[in-house]
């Protein structure tokens, strides 16, 4: 079994800047993908970013160029750097894995933490 448990969230104005961190414990998940979802207020969680074991990562459209997913497999940790926030960016940040190696759906996804809000004011 694998717990993960997300941390980092707060509140920020646009155009600051947040680190979010997942931290995976239970099992190693060197060999997953890791990847962050993101649910806002009356919509469906969605996905954000990903990384794989080999560390190719794949980005939701609107947050490229602002958003760095990556990972450290010595701490089973995955990090994701966000930039630039706007506040279309305010939901609750979720971090996700999967043996499947690149999947942007949801259903694909074996274990979830237990997320972290991010609200951003304008």
């Amino acid at each position: 079994q694998v717990q993960l448990v997300e941390s980092g969230g707060g509140l920020v104005q646009a155009g600051d800047s947040l680190r979010l961190s997942c931290a995976a414990s239970g099992r190693t998940v060197s060999r997953y993908t890791r990847a962050w979802f993101r649910q806002a207020p009356g919509k469906e969680r969605e996905f954000v970013a990903l990384v794989t074991w080999s560390s190719y990562t794949y980005y939701l459209e609107s947050v490229k160029g602002r958003f760095t997913i990556s990972r450290d497999n010595a701490k089973n940790t995955i990090y994701l750097q966000m930039n630039r926030l706007k506040p279309e960016d305010t939901a609750v940040y979720y971090c996700a894995a999967t043996r499947v190696e690149t999947s942007t759906m949801l259903t694909e996804y074996d274990y979830w933490g237990q997320g972290t809000q991010v609200t951003v004011s304008s």
